[in-house]
C-alpha cells in the first residue's frame, strides 16, 4: 500500500534520561515598519507561533517613548492586534532595539523611571498588547544597577494587571545579572545571530550556528561562537533552560571578495584570509531571490548550519552567504527541545517573506518552524534501559507510525527504526540498536495512505 510521511513528529538528542514537557514558544518579532507594505499584518500566519512581538517603540532619555520612529503608530498595533488574537496569538511590544542603550540610560535614572515604567504600561494596557519585551542594547556591566531596577519596577507593576502581562528580554550578554533577575521574566531570548564578521583574526564563519564543532580560531585559539555556546554560559550562570530561547534569524550575512583564501576569496567556512573580505546583511528573501541556486547550496554537519558557496573566476566576486534555512529552522527547534529550553525567538517575520512566491508559499521558514514546534509536543520520554533506549509519544489508535533516528540531523542520514500500528494513546517503541549513552536524534513519522 503506497504509503506518505504527513508529520514529523519529534527529534530529540540523548545522552541521558530525558523527559520533555509539551508546551514549547515560537516567539517572533515583527517590525513595524513591514506594515506599510512589504510584509502587512494580512500576509502573516499569526497562529504559526505562540506569541508575535511589535518591534520596537523606543525610549527616550526622558523617561518618553518615541512610538513612531519603528512605525509603531496605533493603527498599525490595532491591525496587528486584532488579527493574531483573533488566532489565539499574544502579542507583545518591545522597548528598545539596536543602540537603544543611551535612552534607557537616561530613562531608568531615579528621577525618570518612575514615568518611564508608567508611560510603558500604558501604551501596553492602551493598545492591547499582553506583555512587554526589553531589548536593552548594548547591555554592559555599567548598566546592572539600572536594567535590575527597570526590570524590578517594570515587574511589580505588570503584576497589578489581570490577567498578568507578560515580560520578556532579548539579551546576548550579561548572564549572571539574567541568572539573578530570571524570576521577572517569563522568557529571555539569547540573540544567537551576527555571531561573525571580518574583523582581524578572524576567519569566515557562519551568522548563526547551532554548535563550534570544536573549531578554534588559529589566531587566539578561542572557540568560535555559536548558539550553544553562549546558550552554555546562561545555564551555567544559573538561568533556568524554560526561561530561555536561542534565535533564529530570517536575515543573513554575505561575505564577498577579500584575498589569500583557499578558494582565492570568501567562498567557504573557516577561511582565513590576506586580505579582508566585505560582509553585508541582507533579509532571508534577498538571498534567496539574488543568489540561491540548488548547486550552490550546502549544509554543515558540525556546525549544525547552511550556507551558500559561490567560487567564481579569480577572487573579487567569490561569496559565502550564511543565512538561516528551513532545515536550519527546524534544526534549532528540535535542539531547544533536546536541552529542555523554553522555546525559539525569530528576528524578524519580515526578512523571511517572499511575496513573489505564490500564496502558500511566501512564509517557507516561519511555517518551517511552525512544523517543528508542533512536531515538539509529541515525544513524552526517553529513557535508557538494559534493552536499548526507550522512546514513548502520544498516537492515535489504529494509526501507522515510523520511528526514525540520526546520528546528526543531516537531511539523508535517518534511518529506520521499527514501523508500529499504535494500540493505546501512547506508544512506547526499543531502540535495541542504541543501548548505552550513545548520542543519536529521534522522530516519529505518521503513515498514511498516499492520495489517489
Amino acid at each position: 500500500m503506497p504509503t506518505r510521511i504527513l508529520a514529523l513528529v519529534m527529534s530529540v538528542f540523548v545522552m541521558a534520561p530525558l523527559s520533555l514537557d509539551a508546551g514549547i514558544r515560537s516567539m517572533a518579532y515583527y517590525a513595524a515598519w513591514n506594515q506599510w507594505g512589504h510584509m502587512p499584518a494580512s500576509e502573516v500566519d499569526f497562529s504559526a507561533v505562540t506569541h508575535v512581538i511589535h518591534f520596537a517603540v523606543v525610549p527616550n532619555s526622558d523617561g518618553t517613548l518615541d512610538s513612531e520612529i519603528n512605525g509603531v503608530i496605533p493603527d498599525h498595533s490595532d491591525d496587528l492586534v486584532a488579527r493574531a488574537h483573533a488566532v489565539g496569538t499574544k502579542v507583545l511590544i518591545t522597548v528598545g532595539g539596536a543602540g537603544s542603550a543611551p535612552g534607557f540610560r537616561g530613562a531608568c535614572s531615579a528621577e525618570n523611571l518612575p514615568s518611564f515604567i508608567r508611560n510603558i504600561v500604558t501604551l501596553m494596557s492602551s493598545r492591547g498588547y499582553d506583555g512587554v519585551d526589553l531589548d536593552w542594547e548594548p547591555l554592559e556591566t555599567s548598566d546592572t544597577a539600572c536594567f535590575t531596577n527597570l526590570a524590578n519596577g517594570l515587574r511589580a507593576a505588570l503584576d497589578d494587571i489581570s490577567p498578568r502581562p507578560s515580560l520578556t528580554a532579548a539579551v546576548a550578554t550579561q548572564p549572571e545579572l539574567l541568572a539573578g533577575l530570571q524570576q521577572q521574566f517569563d522568557q529571555i531570548h539569547l540573540m544567537t545571530y551576527d555571531l561573525a564578521g571580518p574583523w582581524p583574526g578572524w576567519v569566515t564563519w557562519f551568522n548563526a550556528p547551532i554548535k563550534d564543532g570544536g573549531y578554534r580560531f588559529p589566531s587566539t585559539n578561542e572557540l568560535v561562537p555559536s548558539a550553544e555556546g553562549m546558550l552554555d554560559t546562561f545555564l551555567t550562570a544559573g538561568v533556568d533552560a524554560r526561561k530561555l530561547a536561542i534565535g533564529i534569524d530570517f536575515y543573513g550575512r554575505v561575505w564577498s571578495g577579500g584575498t589569500g583564501t583557499s578558494t582565492g576569496g570568501a567562498a567557504l567556512p573557516r577561511q582565513s584570509w590576506s586580505t579582508v573580505p566585505s560582509m553585508t546583511y541582507q533579509a532571508y528573501h534577498q538571498i534567496m531571490t539574488d543568489f540561491h541556486e540548488p548547486q550552490r547550496h550546502f549544509w554543515d554537519q558540525v556546525a549544525q548550519a547552511a550556507y551558500l558557496s559561490i567560487d567564481m573566476p579569480g577572487s573579487a566576486d567569490d561569496k559565502f552567504i550564511t543565512y538561516d534555512d528551513p532545515t536550519a529552522c527546524r534544526a534549532k527547534v528540535w535542539y531547544s527541545s533536546q536541552r529542555g529550553l523554553g522555546g525559539v525567538m525569530v528576528f524578524e517575520l519580515g526578512g523571511g517573506y517572499r511575496p513573489d512566491q505564490p500564496a502558500g508559499g511566501r512564509e517557507p521558514l516561519l511555517q518551517a518552524v511552525r512544523q517543528a514546534v508542533r512536531e515538539s509536543f509529541v515525544i513524552h520520554e526517553i529513557r535508557h534501559s538494559e534493552a536499548g533506549i526507550v522512546i514513548s509519544f502520544s498516537s492515535a489508535i489504529g494509526q501507522d507510525y515510523r520511528l526514525e533516528r540520526s546520528p546528526d540531523l543531516a537531511p539523508g542520514s535517518w534511518q529506520s527504526v521499527a514501523t508500529i500500528t499504535a494500540t493505546d494513546l501512547v506508544t512506547e517503541v526499543t531502540d535495541s540498536g542504541a543501548a548505552g549513552p550513545s548520542r543519536r536524534f529521534y522522530r516519529v513519522a505518521e503513515i498514511r495512505d498516499a492520495p489517489p
